[in-house]
């Protein structure tokens, strides 16, 4: 017999413990000593269901409906999906009522309610929607908030009860901890093999065994564990991470090492939720289970908005209408153009506070632009550092956690600076190719470099070599660290020999984009790969090849996704977790030069990319729907984009054409457009040579 237990389940997950049953002679000899000679010979037996208590509906009987003549006790909590505590506390303060299949309504009018008698099963006719499902879900609903009459007057109007006196026992023993009465009830509600009866026990023989450690009862705990939990046929890890509770002496340590909150902590109803997996639905109902489709249906309508660019929670979800965001609440416009750069901008960065702007030029220099606000909140630019000691063109940009560092790459050299003063606290040269990715570790303690050499070098905060990984398979074009530091991921192209590498790929070129053109010959040769690795082993977790050249890659804030911009004319979304293509985005041009992208909006729902046709292009990350395709810079490429970490209405874009561009929501003029009113002419003012950016007023 195969058990299942569903992988999401809290206890089990953190305890360990997925009940798991082969046969006896595989178990490890270990465990041995918790199982006597009586409990080997034991054979399980197939309990026989008494299905008399699982009626085809749930419908009160004619007798039930007669005998609605007295009010019931609505001071109580007639049969609740959930209690008024919000989980904090196991157990109820009240007694359940049986809901509904005893007592009736008497109305004020002193009236008995007459069951109302619908032709057909469904809702409507034009819905597949399940009358009897549908009403019981609103008794439940009515029962949670508070409108006990109200689900009693249902119940005897519809004919439907919402569920069976035996499961409102069923959840009342677990919540009073009554081990015996509930494994007793699992069998009275008909919980078969079939429906993961073993599974089930075990979960609550497992609370059971925890709580009695928790009281210090470790003889009736390790009773449990002998005599109820090891003839389960759990597997023998399982079953010795549950045996290491024991040496636990403190309460405080046990709860600690389980991941369980104890017997007065909501690990009861946290029980009940994991039950509920094993225990037919219409037998008993989900917890809140309309809250629940009322959430799914609004993260679903969310997801699939287009334009969707606020935070989950400052939305008032109204069940009206659907939820959709206004196109004009997008950034699409340019509001300012920061032009002091004198040659093509390569590569931009934005602080973490998304008040400083970092970028990257092919004129040898690194400049940081500080962004303020004036009276009335309108965007204040001014640069802030002009960083020149660059022997050759800056190509990466990587902000510390804190901001108070940036580094930068030019060639093969890193240069560390202080982000206040703006001078060069320390140049590393150990690279011996041009250094293509620079990357903070999440806790800010040191940072990454990748290149082409193939090296990937791990450096502390003050620019001294921790760990180098040696070389890589692969020379490096751009590496990322997952922010839950897990994982690294570069991209590149497999390493290769000697002679090939003569033939035309040099670190410059590479670097300023102008390497597909030289190497075209010898990416015949090669193979592009991504390449994931475990960040604390130094291990690869897998190696995957991938068409054409790969020029950039970022992870999005969940560490579930990887965008890799990938050259001719593609951008693709990688999976971490399945390690499959989600998704390809098409429609800008890659083809010649080193394109970047990123992902944005407040839950990186778009997904932003520069092109070599001079424009900037913005997909639904989840539709790969194409919303947007912003002209504005001049001839050449726009190389890279960033969206501003904590204005989520701003991001910016750098090109070939010198300037950078800040791209914001339309202002009020443009907004008020579908009202029928006239469309503002915007000029440009503003003097570059004084180092301020143009700014469209």
């Amino acid at each position: 017999m195969e058990c299942r237990v569903p992988v999401n389940s809290t206890r089990t997950r953190d305890l360990g413990l997925v009940p798991a049953t082969r046969p006896r002679s595989d178990r490890d000899e270990g465990t041995d000593f918790l199982v006597n000679d009586t409990d080997r010979a034991r054979k399980r037996q197939r309990i026989s269901i008494d299905h008399s208590l699982r009626p085809p509906t749930m419908r009160l009987t004619d007798s039930d409906h007669n005998s609605l003549s007295a009010s019931p006790d609505f001071s109580a909590l007639a049969g609740p999906s959930t209690d008024h505590t919000n989980g904090h506390s196991n157990g109820f303060t009240s007694k359940s009522a049986t809901n509904g299949t005893g007592n009736g309504v008497l109305p004020k009018n002193g009236k008995a309610i007459a069951r109302v008698s619908l032709p057909g099963t469904t809702l409507y006719d034009d819905t597949p929607v399940d009358r009897e499902e549908y009403v019981r879900l609103v008794i439940q609903s009515l029962r949670d908030v508070g409108y006990i009459e109200s689900a009693a007057t249902l119940e005897a109007e519809s004919g439907y009860i919402m569920e069976e006196a035996e499961v409102a026992d069923f959840r009342q023993c677990i919540l009073d901890g009554l081990w015996a009465k509930a494994e007793a009830a699992l069998i009275r509600l008909g919980v078969s093999e079939d429906d993961g009866l073993w599974d089930a026990k075990f979960l609550i023989s497992q609370q059971k065994y925890l709580e009695l450690l928790e009281a210090k009862k470790t003889t009736s705990a390790l009773h449990v564990l002998r005599y109820e939990l090891a003839p389960l046929n759990v597997d023998s890890d399982q079953l010795h991470t549950l045996s290491s509770f024991l040496m636990c002496s403190e309460s405080e340590d046990l709860r600690q090492r389980a991941g369980w909150d104890g017997a007065a902590g909501s690990s009861r109803r946290q029980l009940l939720n994991n039950l509920q997996r094993h225990i037919p639905s219409s037998i008993m109902i989900p917890q809140r289970r309309i809250a629940t489709l009322l959430s799914q249906a609004h993260a679903h309508q969310q997801q699939y908005c287009l334009y969707h660019n606020t935070p989950s929670d400052s939305i008032s979800f109204s069940l009206y209408t659907d939820h959709n965001c206004d196109k004009s609440a997008f950034p699409q416009v340019t509001t300012t153009i920061l032009q002091v750069h004198s040659d093509e901008v390569w590569n931009l960065e934005w602080s973490h506070d998304g008040l400083q702007l970092a970028t990257a030029s092919k004129d040898k220099t690194a400049i940081i632009w500080r962004l303020s606000y004036d009276a009335e909140l309108r965007t204040q630019w001014e640069p802030h550092l002009i960083l020149k000691d660059h022997p050759y063109s800056v190509g990466c940009l990587a902000w510390s956690k804190d901001d108070s560092m940036l580094l930068s790459s030019t060639e093969n050299l890193i240069k560390l600076w202080n982000a206040k003063t703006g001078v060069c606290t320390k140049t590393l040269d150990v690279h011996r190719e041009t250094v293509t990715a620079l990357a903070w570790l999440p806790d800010g303690t040191g940072f990454i470099s990748g290149g082409l050499d193939r090296n990937i070098v791990l450096w502390d905060i003050e620019g001294n070599i921790r760990d180098k990984w040696g070389e890589t398979g692969i020379r490096i074009t751009d590496l990322a660290i997952t922010p839950d530091f897990s994982c690294l991921v570069t991209v590149g192209m497999q390493h290769l020999p000697f002679g090939i590498i003569n033939e035309g790929i040099t670190g410059r070129e590479v670097q300023s984009g102008d390497a597909a053109a030289a190497g075209a010959a010898a990416a015949r040769a090669s193979e592009n790969r991504m390449v994931i690795y475990d960040l604390t082993t130094k291990q690869i977790e897998s190696s995957i090849r991938l068409e054409g050249e790969l020029t950039s890659v970022k992870i999005s804030q969940d560490s579930r996704f990887a965008l890799i911009n990938h050259a001719p004319d593609e951008i693709h979304l990688w999976d971490l977790d399945t390690g499959r293509l989600s998704r390809k985005y098409t429609g800008q041009r890659q083809g010649r030069h080193v394109i970047r992208s990123c992902f944005g909006g407040y839950d990186g729902n778009f997904v932003v990319s520069g092109s070599e046709d001079s424009n900037v292009y913005i997909w639904h990350r989840d539709t790969g729907a194409l919303l947007e395709v912003l002209a504005g810079h001049g001839e050449g490429s726009v190389n890279s984009v960033a969206w501003n970490p904590t204005n989520h209405r701003m991001f910016a874009s750098c090109s070939d054409d010198h300037t950078i561009r800040i791209w914001e929501t339309p202002p009020e003029p443009v907004i008020e457009e579908s009202s029928g009113l006239p469309r503002p002419t915007f000029t440009e003012n503003g003097n570059s040579a004084n180092g301020k950016g143009k700014t469209r007023q």
